[in-house]
């Protein structure tokens, strides 16, 4: 069963959490972040990404944006910016996007958990941005940003929750420059953290990375480094635990990730249309947005017109949690054997395009002449991540894009 257990938070005052809040650091390159911090001295971006307060030019991996985040991360504290609360709570964080609320169970996940799998991952990690980010929290001693758990719903877990924030007064309550909406209440009685700790014991079997592979990789494996490197470790010290936001599944929605390619690999507009049609029943849709409304079909940009694109029955087997997925289903029958893109990793003809831009985006990027093609996908489903976790796979690149992100800086854990 999943350990999650309270901690004491390092948090900044109310009167400047919005300007402390920030993105993850890897929603974002460094022009962007100089560009979010600007006017908002205190902003976590100078801790997170801390070139920002360096040389334009400077390898953001160097020795230099390091020692400037540890700089930085003592330069808060002094300054009381960043205060640590004397007990150990629970913390609850509620995101409003669009009318819809989201709320998460702010504790610290177990670095056993993830490496006993208890903690299911959907995605593979790329060992350089694991390295960047367990520097990151080697030098400065902390989870500086959560991470994005899901866990299957708990009743009981959810009325603490429906309690709390009906009858509290939230310690943080900001609208967010994008205008997501951000409330964050601290579990302040001892009996209920106690119960919340209880319950994920003994009602959480498994809880779910959502977003956040690279940044939970870290925590744990710098925590299992603490450990070996430690004669007298107990597994009570604090660098067995990371922080994570846990929210109930039911109450998560994914977002579309889409793609677009710069070419049709040699191939006319008719030729491609001809190659699409042994695989998919084409319709032409016009020059209006297409959005597709259901899984196997898709929609497609080009040339200046939109198509629904269902996919011939053989073509995928919803009997198997991968081969069911739209993603493999447009690799199979376009990707790798049309445009002859075969690593969707490393390959320099494509790009994603998270759904929360919106299907203008792959039109501008198409009629831009940046791209030629443009596939916009029906969103995965909890369900389907947790099939595919919960099975031992590993979803494709690409696959899941959920929002609102998590803001950084409302709470740290100090290891």
């Amino acid at each position: 069963m999943a350990v999650v257990k309270p901690f004491r938070g390092l948090r900044p005052p109310a009167s400047i959490a919005r300007d402390l809040a920030s993105l993850p650091y890897d929603v974002m390159n460094s022009e962007e972040a100089r560009i979010m911090a600007e006017g908002k001295e205190c902003s976590l971006l100078h801790i997170t990404r801390s070139e920002i307060d360096l040389h334009p030019d400077i390898d953001v991996h160097c020795e230099d944006v390091y020692e400037k985040s540890v700089s930085n991360f003592a330069l808060w504290r002094e300054r009381g910016w960043l205060v640590q609360d004397k007990e150990s709570h629970f913390y609850i964080y509620a995101q409003t996007m669009k009318g819809r609320t989201q709320y998460g169970i702010v504790g610290c996940a177990s670095v056993d958990d993830y490496l006993k799998d208890i903690i299911k991952k959907h995605e593979l990690t790329r060992p350089d941005k694991e390295q960047d980010r367990m520097i990151h929290v080697r030098v400065n001693n902390a989870n500086i940003e959560p991470v994005f758990f899901a866990y299957p719903a708990v009743k009981q877990i959810d009325e603490i929750v429906e309690s709390i924030t009906s009858s509290e007064q939230p310690e943080y309550d900001f609208v967010a420059d994008d205008g997501f909406g951000h409330k964050f209440w601290v579990v302040k009685d001892r009996d209920v953290n106690r119960k919340i700790e209880k319950l994920f014991a003994e009602k959480v079997p498994f809880t779910y990375v959502a977003d956040g592979h690279h940044r939970t990789a870290a925590a744990a494996l710098v925590g299992k480094e603490k450990r070996d490197n430690n004669p007298n470790h107990t597994g009570k010290e604090e660098y067995n635990f990371f922080m994570a936001v846990h929210f109930p599944d039911d109450q998560l929605r994914i977002m579309d990730y889409n793609r677009t390619i710069r070419d049709l690999n040699g191939l006319t507009e008719t030729e491609f249309l001809s190659r699409l049609d042994k695989g998919f029943v084409i319709k032409e849709k016009g020059t209006r947005i297409y959005r597709t409304r259901k899984l196997h079909t898709f929609s497609m940009y080009l040339a200046g017109n939109w198509y629904s694109l269902t996919a011939r029955p053989g073509t995928y087997d919803d009997n198997d949690p991968i081969g069911g997925l739209d993603v493999t289903i447009l690799t199979n029958q376009v990707l790798t054997p049309i445009l002859d893109i075969q690593d969707l990793r490393r390959s320099k003809r494509i790009d994603f395009v998270g759904g929360i831009r919106g299907l203008g985006e792959l039109v501008r990027r198409v009629d831009s002449g940046e791209m030629k093609v443009a596939f916009a996908l029906y969103p995965v489903s909890m369900k389907q991540l947790i099939t595919i976790a919960d099975s031992g796979n590993i979803m494709p690149p690409k696959t899941t894009w959920f929002e609102p992100k998590l803001r950084s800086g409302l709470v740290i854990h100090l290891l």
